[in-house]
């Protein structure tokens, strides 16, 4: 059948909920800080479920948090860390990649703040270079517009490392992201140097538009939703932090397996959860791939094979 690419699931809310700790605007940052080996084990479990990558912990270690929190001088330390964690538990697994996540500047979800691509590109280049010497590859991730795609893209390709794009999507209308703007728009950036075109962090429902759109692009695609109930605009419009967002009921390992394999079905190689997934969901999205003669490889963007 197809080689599918089997990302982990969701680090931030899973290191979160196992710490036990109230959140911080630091999110999973401050855990990795207050637990250290959580990240480890959290890499572990997902390596164990069938995850064939491992992202590392890096998508809130941005210099703008880090000021805010008066820890600005642990900038590359952090990354360290976190590369560190990752590392340690692909030695321990035997196999797999790692992957550096790079989130947004400014905030998740809100592309009316993200930073000019004067200032952000070189923000994204300074990230991908500490990330560099110890990945297989980068993912820029939750990108909201087409403005962001363009300078992380611009920043994070001169690393010299595979780059993966992965887009936020409206949850109400998978043909968009979050600043309204056409996905089809993001194809052209897109190959312009990603090696993959993913969408992330958004609602399992959304995903289907935007991978039939995808399919046109000529680029190994793919998606890892979240599990939360749905990001209103009137909810963006507040300024939220994550911790303010809350969990499905109706999105167990079953059911977010179910829209994992129509994505597959749509032509999607790389596939994986994101927030408020976890290691069960992981092993049933494995179960399924092997159940139904798929092979699960690390391969860097695996393309779409069609039947001899």
């Amino acid at each position: 059948m197809t080689r599918i690419t089997l990302l982990d699931g969701g680090m931030g809310q899973e290191l979160v909920r196992r710490a036990g700790d109230r959140p911080t605007p630091l999110w999973s940052t401050q855990v990795m800080i207050d637990h250290p080996g959580l990240v480890q084990k959290v890499h572990a479990d997902y390596f164990a479920a069938g995850a064939t990558i491992a992202t590392t912990n890096t998508y809130a270690i941005h210099r703008d948090r880090l000021v805010r929190a008066g820890i600005a001088d642990r900038f590359e330390a952090l990354h360290a860390a976190a590369l560190a964690e990752a590392a340690a538990a692909r030695a321990a697994h035997g196999s797999g990649k790692i992957a550096g996540s790079i989130g947004p500047l400014a905030a998740s979800y809100r592309p009316d703040i993200h930073p000019p691509h004067a200032e952000a590109m070189p923000l994204y280049a300074e990230v991908a270079r500490l990330l560099a010497p110890g990945t297989d590859l980068l993912i820029c991730e939750t990108v909201a517009s087409l403005a962001h795609a363009r300078a992380a893209l611009d920043g994070v390709l001169t690393a010299g490392l595979p780059v993966w794009l992965a887009l936020t999507l409206d949850d109400e209308d998978g043909t968009k992201l979050r600043s309204g703007e056409s996905v089809a728009d993001a194809l052209p950036i897109a190959r312009d140097g990603a090696a993959a075109l993913l969408a992330n962090c958004s609602a399992p429902e959304a995903m289907p538009a935007a991978l039939d759109i995808f399919a046109t692009g000529g680029l190994p695609y793919g998606a890892y939703a979240n599990g939360f109930t749905r990001i209103t605009k009137e909810f963006l419009a507040d300024s939220p932090t994550v911790d303010a967002l809350s969990a499905r009921r109706d999105m167990g390992p079953d059911i977010y397996a179910g829209h994992v394999m129509d994505w597959v079905a749509r032509g999607a190689t790389i596939v994986g959860g994101c927030c408020e997934t976890g290691p069960a969901h992981i092993a049933e999205i494995a179960r399924r791939l092997r159940e139904t003669g798929h092979e699960i490889t690390a391969d860097l963007g695996a393309p779409r094979q069609e039947p001899a």
